[in-house]
């Protein structure tokens, strides 16, 4: 008994290796152990169900499963229905012996859970999922720029010191923040600009041109200021009567004949001072 069983395994191992080739699913158990003339299966291959736990031939242990079923687990007794996109629902990949039909939703419409067993509406930016699986726009305070989320509140204030809030937030985006211009931005370094030698002589000979520049507007001054004194202190020089020598001509004469009466005016006046000037003495005496 014992060598017809080990051969009947020789056997089923054989053909599990020859079916054991790629897009043909094997059948029958993957793993077992002899427990005095039966083998009991502990793993059936994938895509297969356990018939009976022991038994003399390992193959009729496990069975594959059948059409529009499929099995995930290594030892179970059934295989499971493969589901059916229905309604909104869309089919995305087709059901294998091992895993189940994958199923998505139309258009504006996406899965209501993980396994995508029912669709529900899709909430566009600045809304919110709500109750009945409807949507419902983000109210004041709050906005959404993702599709399908929660809404969240604005922000009280800018996330940096140094800015200022420049726009309301809306339904889809937060308040809007903008550096203030004058305020100095933090941790800014201003690295000196360290001149160079081509850079240096045009700055030197530019500060000796406007030095000499000085230098000789202030003499010019100075020099304009000195002729200028040097003329106001000037004396008048007083004119002097020409006597010229007597000639027959009329004119000549004239001129001479103006000349001594005006010369005897004067005297006749000193005289008169000099003469009022020593009435005034007597009298005060």
């Amino acid at each position: 008994m014992s060598v017809i069983l080990w051969w009947v395994l020789g056997v089923s191992l054989l053909t599990q290796g020859c079916l054991g080739s790629p897009g043909v699913t094997e059948s029958g158990c993957s793993k077992w152990s002899i427990k005095g003339d039966n083998a009991c299966c502990e793993i059936c291959h994938p895509g297969n169900r356990v018939v009976k736990l022991c038994g003399p031939d390992p193959k009729a242990l496990c069975t594959p499963c059948g059409p529009n079923t499929y099995t995930a687990e290594p030892k179970q007794y059934s295989c499971t229905r493969c589901t059916q996109c229905e309604g909104a629902q869309v089919l995305v990949t087709e059901c294998t012996s091992t895993t189940d039909t994958v199923c998505g939703c139309k258009k504006g419409l996406r899965c209501g859970d993980k396994p995508c067993s029912f669709c529900i509406k899709e909430c566009g930016k600045g809304e919110e999922p709500a109750e009945k699986r409807s949507c419902r726009k983000c109210p004041d305070g709050t906005f959404n720029d993702q599709i399908h989320q929660k809404c969240k509140p604005w922000r009280t204030r800018c996330p940096h010191p140094d800015e200022l809030i420049v726009a309301k937030g809306n339904a889809v985006s937060d308040i809007e923040c903008s550096p203030n211009i004058s305020t100095p931005r933090i941790n800014t370094v201003i690295k000196p600009v360290e001149p160079h030698a081509h850079t240096i002589w045009p700055v030197v000979i530019t500060c000796v041109v406007l030095t000499c520049l000085g230098l000789i507007t202030i003499y010019i001054t100075k020099v304009m200021k000195i002729i200028k004194k040097s003329k106001k202190t000037k004396k008048t020089i007083t004119q002097t009567p020409i006597i010229r020598t007597p000639t027959d001509d009329p004119r000549t004469l004239i001129a001479v004949e103006c000349s001594f009466h005006e010369a005897q005016q004067e005297q006749g006046s000193s005289s008169e001072s000099l003469a009022s000037k020593d009435s005034k003495n007597q009298l005060i005496v």
